[in-house]
């Protein structure tokens, strides 16, 4: 009686660490923080038309919410986006949206500016181009 005791303890004990195993195994990993991309943004973008032209972003954020303002060359108002870690989506919510989409490494953005019009040949391009940005403060 005493040889089957041990053995179903052993058995329980056995059950009980790879049980434990499986549970720690089951963690949903730890949620990274947003990159902080609240600040004064210069963005460079270099237009499919073969321009360059200056934006002008002022976000700021709570958590993965980012809100703002834009002001371009050619027009001006608010903005709406999220963050996901590192990557950045930013629409304007001017007359002619444009969306940028990005990875922000700490004091520097790059990434695509997309727009459905614009002056000039923006939109005959298909209406993408690039960016590279950096923050002022």
């Amino acid at each position: 009686m005493k040889r089957y005791g041990l053995r179903s303890f052993a058995s329980c004990f056995a059950l009980a660490v790879f049980a434990g195993c499986f549970a720690f195994a089951q963690q949903p990993p730890a949620q990274q923080q947003p990159a902080n991309a609240a600040g004064s943004w210069t963005l460079y973008c270099k237009d499919p038309n073969g321009t360059t032209s200056s934006k002008f972003l002022e976000l700021q954020q709570k958590g993965t919410v980012i809100t703002g303002h834009f002001k371009g060359p050619n027009q001006s108002g608010g903005v709406e986006g999220t963050i996901d870690n590192q990557h950045l989506v930013v629409r304007t919510k001017t007359r002619d949206v444009l969306t940028f989409r990005g990875r922000v490494e700490g004091p520097r953005v790059d990434g695509v500016v997309q727009g459905n019009t614009f002056h000039g040949t923006f939109h005959d391009r298909g209406g993408t181009g690039s960016f590279q940005g950096v923050r002022s403060n």
